[in-house]
C-alpha cells in the first residue's frame, strides 16, 4: 500500500524528470562543462585512484567527459550493472562497448566483478533525482544504490550528481533511504 511519502516521491520525480527533459541543448552543454570541472576537482581533491561512477543516460547529468578524463589519467572506474535481484554488479567495461541494461540505462560491457567490488574504491558517484541540503538523497525509485550503500561495511565518500535546482529542502525520505556525503552540481561541490 503506497504511503504519503511514496506519493510525494512519485510527484517530485515526475516534476524533476520533466524539468530535465525540457533543458535546452545550450543548458545541457553548459551543465556538462560544469559537472566535468567539478567532478575532476572532487576526484583530484580526494586523491582518488579508483572510483565508482555510472554511465549517464541522455537526460541525466553528463558523466561521460569526466569518465573519459578519469580513464585518461589512470583512475580505475567501476561501472554499475543492474541485476534482476535488486543488487548491483560492477565492471571496468574493458571492451569499450555499451548495451542497454535493465530499465533502459546504458551499461558498459565487461567482466562482472560482483557486488563487493565496490568496496575497493576511493569515491562513489551516484545518480539522484534530488538531494536535500543535509545530504538526504532521493533516487529514481528502484533502490539499487540505497541497497548497495546500506550494505557496505566501510563506505568511502559518496557524492550525488544533480542539477543545481535539484538540491532542495523538500526531499521526502524513508528510513531505508541513504544519505550522501556531498553533492556535485554544475556550479558547485557541496560537502555535508
Amino acid at each position: 500500500m503506497p504511503t504519503q511519502v511514496d506519493h510525494q516521491k512519485r510527484a517530485l520525480r515526475a516534476e524533476l524528470r520533466e524539468r530535465r527533459q525540457n533543458l535546452t541543448t545550450s543548458e545541457r552543454e553548459n551543465a556538462s562543462t560544469g559537472f566535468t570541472d567539478n567532478l575532476i576537482a572532487l576526484a583530484t581533491r580526494r586523491g582518488a585512484t579508483s572510483i565508482a561512477c555510472y554511465l549517464s543516460a541522455p537526460n541525466e547529468p553528463n558523466t561521460r567527459p569526466f569518465v573519459n578524463w578519469a580513464l585518461a589519467n589512470g583512475i580505475r572506474v567501476l561501472f554499475p550493472i543492474s541485476r534482476e535481484d535488486g543488487l548491483l554488479d560492477w565492471t571496468v567495461g574493458e571492451t569499450g562497448s555499451e548495451v542497454e541494461g535493465l530499465y533502459g540505462m546504458p551499461e558498459p560491457v565487461g567482466e562482472l566483478l560482483g557486488p563487493i567490488a565496490i568496496n575497493e574504491v576511493d569515491l562513489i558517484l551516484v545518480p539522484a533525482a534530488a538531494v536535500s541540503p543535509d545530504g538526504m538523497r532521493m533516487g529514481w525509485g528502484r533502490g539499487y544504490f540505497d541497497k548497495t550503500l546500506g550494505s557496505m561495511e566501510k563506505c568511502p565518500p559518496v557524492y550525488a550528481i544533480v542539477f543545481d535546482s535539484e538540491v532542495r529542502a523538500d526531499v521526502p525520505f524513508e528510513k531505508h533511504d541513504e544519505r550522501v556525503d556531498g553533492v556535485v552540481t554544475p556550479s558547485r561541490i557541496l560537502d555535508f
